[in-house]
């Protein structure tokens, strides 16, 4: 099922507070367990949308994506242009990770820098009984 979720620059040393400024609203499967799902994400890529704020930066929109390589022998990421390849920004171990309230998830940005962020809400993008409508 589809889910919208939200990500806040977490605590760190250039900030101590974290950011509400800095984050991504990401629509996802997840599964039972707040897992990314892979299957569902196969059937239901085109609804599989990132927006990314930066502070004073603005908005970029972009897919999420799941590609051969990397740990575990696939790799989730953030693609801004489908066309053209070196904007990306990788998820580190995103298929690991649970994607529920509190938790923290690290994307890299597309110099390779990483950043940790928390998850602070995680809501259905579906209706109830939608899940079985592909």
């Amino acid at each position: 099922m589809l889910h919208h979720i939200m990500l806040h620059l977490a605590r760190s040393k250039p900030f101590p507070e974290g950011s509400v400024r800095h984050g991504y609203v990401i629509t996802a499967p997840l599964d039972a367990q707040g897992y990314l799902d892979k299957e569902e994400w196969a059937d239901k890529r085109a609804y599989c949308r990132v927006r990314r704020f930066w502070a004073d930066e603005g908005e970029r929109q972009g897919v999420l994506v799941h590609r051969p390589g990397g740990a575990g022998g696939a790799t989730w990421m953030i693609d801004y242009n489908q066309g053209r390849l070196g904007d990306e920004e990788a998820g580190y171990h995103l298929h690991q990770h649970r994607f529920a309230e509190g938790e923290y998830v690290t994307i890299e940005d597309d110099d390779g820098k990483p950043y940790t962020f928390q998850v602070i809400s995680v809501t259905r993008a579906e209706p109830a009984g939608a899940e079985g409508r592909r």
